[in-house]
């Protein structure tokens, strides 16, 4: 089990497993170097990118994200002068933000040849004392920002939990059966498992908080123009899209889609620029859940006033569910794991907002993921941009029409959300490790004009 807010982390893009979880991880490479008292005496460091890491993190700004978490930043908390200089350091750099220790960008080694057996994302930390080894940490960033290092990953412990919630459940047919013996929305059941983290009225403060936060993005990005960071010199869209939705539509009209595919692709136009966004659950597809709460923010009438708060415990409860049972990691399992599962988040959660029973909100959850099933993960230049934007505002698009479809009828699915989760993984376990955020097939070696 997890706390629901492992699932919506605050903290900059492009990327939670390549930007997010390197930071986390250099973090406790730091933690980890003062606990065995060895801080004080190395004179160098020198950090090893393997797999996908390796292939895509330059993309990714994952050198970037590593001399940020060297300096004991908190992603949520990281400012635009911060990565700017960041990506300037080129003699020193101040280790856990307080000693200075010789540093530049060879410090930093892609080792595209040399992938981890535990996972594409693996991290290798050395420290050196008169040019000898004195430490070395392995960790690996397996998608949401979330991290393990090499014992647990070993151990297999990926799914682990330290929390005794009220309702423990391991599967998505367990949730909806405790739901239904209950008679309670999912909403309800997991802000009660909350209380092992923290006091409920704590619980509806951080999401609000991070409600806001997201709506402070999709601000932005309707209102930001310019070139995106990165090499493919990428136009920002979504202001210049949405100044012409203004011009020809009604917010208050029927074309909900289109405000909803433009909240998306403003958010993810935020990502892509590495500024602040919400992770749901990951930053490559952290666009779906804002705009699909835009679009009952605008267009959902008869809500009740803490909506927001009731749809996120909902989405991060179906997010848990392929966490447990599957992955979230593009690297891992394609974009099926990142897109797919905040789809699938989506809807479930839109059906419960709307009124639907648990029935209708497992099977709105079901065929968001379904018709993402074998979604690769290839972007062009390793940067979270084309297919990666675009691929938001086709999200939301669907995760509304799965809740639409859903609402439709009051029968057991005859595909459960078990069965579509253990799908996905398996057939991110099929993929060729070319569509799994390598850039080494699909549009990203297809469309080379880029």
């Amino acid at each position: 089990m997890h706390t629901i807010l492992d699932f919506f982390k605050i903290g900059i893009g492009p990327s939670s497993s390549h930007t997010t979880g390197p930071i986390n991880a250099s973090r406790l490479f730091v933690t980890f170097l003062k606990q065995q008292k060895i801080f004080g005496e190395l004179d160098s460091v020198k950090i090893e990118l393997c797999g996908s890491l390796a292939l895509t993190g330059k993309g990714h700004g994952t050198d970037v994200a590593i001399i940020l978490g060297l300096q004991n930043m908190l992603p949520e908390k990281i400012t635009s002068k911060n990565i700017e200089d960041a990506r300037n350091i080129n003699k020193e750099i101040k280790l856990g933000g307080i000693r200075k220790i010789p540093f530049d960008k060879s410090s930093i080694i892609f080792n595209a040849n040399k992938t981890l057996k535990q996972h594409p994302n693996g991290i290798i930390f050395y420290a050196y004392k008169n040019d000898k080894e004195i430490a070395k940490r392995i960790y690996f960033s397996i998608g949401g920002g979330f991290v393990v290092t090499e014992e647990n990953a070993k151990k297999d412990k990926f799914k682990t939990t330290t929390k005794k919630v009220l309702h423990p459940f391991e599967n998505a047919t367990e949730m909806f059966t405790i739901a239904s013996n209950l008679n309670c929305k999912i909403s309800e059941l997991i802000l009660e498992n909350e209380v092992a983290y923290r006091k409920k009225r704590e619980t509806k403060k951080k999401l609000k908080q991070i409600w806001n936060v997201m709506q402070d993005s999709v601000e932005r990005g309707l209102t930001t123009t310019g070139t995106l960071v990165g090499s493919l010199k990428l136009e920002r869209r979504a202001s210049n899209m949405y100044t012409k939705f203004l011009e020809t539509q009604e917010v208050g009209s029927s074309n909900f889609l289109e405000y909803a595919s433009i909240c998306a692709i403003a958010v993810n136009e935020e990502n892509a620029d590495m500024h602040k966004v919400v992770t749901a659950p990951t930053n490559g597809a952290a666009g779906i859940i804002p705009a699909t709460m835009m679009y009952i923010d605008e267009y959902i009438d008869n809500k009740s006033k803490e909506w927001y708060i009731d749809f996120l415990l909902t989405a991060g409860a179906i997010a848990m569910l392929y966490k447990m049972n599957a992955s979230i990691s593009g690297a891992e399992v394609g974009c099926q794991g990142e897109v797919g599962v905040a789809c699938s988040m989506a809807a479930g959660a839109l059906t419960e907002i709307v009124g639907g029973n648990l029935k209708q909100i497992e099977c709105a959850a079901e065929i968001a993921m379904e018709h993402n099933l074998g979604l690769t993960c290839d972007p062009i230049q390793g940067l979270v941009q084309i297919p990666c934007i675009e691929r938001n505002a086709v999200g939301v698009g669907k995760a509304i029409n799965a809740s639409r479809i859903a609402m439709l009828e009051d029968k057991k699915s005859k595909i459960s959300l078990d069965s579509v989760i253990k799908t996905m993984k398996k057939t991110g376990d099929d993929m060729k490790t070319a569509y799994k955020e390598t850039s080494q097939g699909g549009l990203a070696v297809n469309v080379t004009e880029c």
